[in-house]
């Protein structure tokens, strides 16, 4: 995957006698995809919040001795990347209210906020410089002031919420997880030894021995206290998942929606296979994303695959800057072309998208280099041709080397002997849930969320194939 990020994985848990800090800790370690640059994790004992966050991948932010002072039965974690300016540590999450009895946990993105400024504005509560999470915090935060509970409290600002959203929520005696009626962010139910856990994915219940029980439903709330779990209904649901869940940012053993990934993006690849007859000698996949693709496409066409390119697994985001001669050879850090594998084949290079191009650019090079003699790029997912406002890390439209070019223009620009993006279509059979339920907003430009003030950011004048 080139350049997109997702902007955080949540995690809640609820349960005594439980070893809450320590669950929360793997379960975030299991979600390390969706944010590796800041991760944070906050606890209550009954009595008051405890908190330990820091910028980094979660084995760096988390000591023995953190987790130690994480104590009580009930606990919320998030990973993030920061995609707002500032430092990584300025947006890290939980995010707590002044009094630190209340902490938040947000994934997704709201791109209007004007209803929650407005209505903190009216109770002269209004702060500078504060992100939607922030918001969202101070508005709930209002109503537990004025002695509501918490589950009260996030039925009121309920409504003032515009966007994408899956929370996890707590003060010192009860966890509430919330998922906007689009259900655009994933979120699953768990239960382990007697308590409880609320994670973006099920592979963060797998990796702690919890079971999974459903996946929490558009537009309800869950509340998890003394008294078992509640469900409350805050609005219809209208499902538009994020198709990108399943190109891109889920794990493949995670099961998203009834849909196990790894078999999702198996189809991609059968379906690339179907649509794009190419002579090639062997198939090659970007790791990790297209290995199921390129299982897909090779089961279907009879080509063999070959791990034409080894990865450096212990790459994540590093706060030291390489200087200008190691960035541009920033692709070695993390894939090896393997020459001997490569020398004198025609190939099929599999990946999940392109974004701007370069990166995808200087691995066509590269594998030229090393001896292949025809890289034909087969793309599981169509052009990304639409900026994102939902959650996900795009950069601005003009950015999107699709927005401005043609398939056979990027296909020139990025030097490969053929170019082929999966149809949309297809895409959608081979999720297996249907068209209306999903959002396609990065290819079609259809956002099924009102942009509001924002919808002056979008160009419809793209190419059409």
């Amino acid at each position: 995957m080139e350049e997109l990020k997702e902007k955080c994985g949540i995690v809640g848990i609820y349960g005594k006698g439980l070893p809450v800090s320590r669950l929360a800790f793997f379960a975030l370690f299991a979600l390390q995809h969706r944010g590796q640059e800041a991760s944070g994790i906050t606890t209550s004992d009954g009595e008051k919040l405890h908190t330990h966050k820091g910028a980094g991948l979660v084995a760096q932010v988390y000591k023995e001795k953190d987790i130690g002072n994480l104590k009580g039965y009930i606990g919320i974690g998030h990973n993030r990347y920061s995609t707002s300016g500032g430092s990584a540590l300025d947006h890290a999450q939980p995010v707590l209210n002044l009094e630190h009895t209340f902490a938040l946990a947000h994934n997704g993105n709201l791109p209007s906020v004007k209803l929650l400024e407005k209505f903190l504005s009216k109770n002269n509560i209004l702060q500078n410089n504060r992100s939607d999470s922030e918001l969202i915090t101070d508005a709930i935060n209002f109503y537990i002031k004025e002695g509501k509970s918490l589950p009260e409290s996030v039925e009121k600002i309920f409504p003032l919420l515009s966007g994408s959203f899956s929370l996890v929520m707590m003060n010192k005696n009860t966890l509430v997880a919330l998922r906007d009626s689009y259900g655009m962010r994933p979120l699953s139910l768990g239960k382990i030894d007697g308590g409880h856990i609320v994670a973006s994915e099920t592979c963060a219940l797998q990796t702690i021995g919890a079971t999974f029980v459903r996946d929490i439903k558009p537009g309800e709330m869950v509340i998890i206290n003394e008294n078992g779990v509640k469900s409350v209904k805050l609005a219809k649901a209208t499902p538009k998942h994020d198709i990108f869940e399943y190109i891109y940012f889920a794990r493949p053993d995670s099961m998203v929606n009834g849909k196990l990934i790894y078999e999702v993006r198996k189809n991609f690849g059968k379906a690339l296979a179907r649509e794009f007859k190419v002579d090639v000698d062997i198939i090659v996949p970007v790791p990790d994303t297209a290995m199921p693709v390129a299982i897909g496409y090779s089961q279907v066409s009879g080509i063999p695959m070959e791990m034409a390119l080894g990865k450096n697994r212990y790459v994540h985001r590093t706060f030291i800057e390489p200087d200008q001669k190691s960035r541009r050879k920033s692709v070695a850090l993390k894939l090896i072309p393997l020459p001997s594998v490569l020398k004198g084949k025609k190939i099929a290079l599999l990946d999940d998208s392109i974004v701007r191009g370069n990166t995808c650019q200087k691995l066509v090079k590269t594998l030229f280099k090393s001896g292949a003699k025809e890289v034909h790029l087969l793309i599981s997912s169509p052009p990304i041709r639409f900026p994102d406002f939902y959650g996900m890390d795009t950069p601005n439209q003009d950015k999107l080397i699709a927005s401005s070019k043609t398939v056979e223009e990027i296909s020139k620009f990025l030097g490969a002997t053929s170019l082929h993006y999966l149809s949309l279509s297809e895409v959608i059979k081979s999720i297996g849930l249907p068209e209306e339920h999903l959002s396609t907003s990065c290819f079609t430009g259809i956002y099924p969320i009102d942009l509001k003030e924002r919808k002056d950011e979008v160009n419809y004048d793209v190419p059409k194939k």
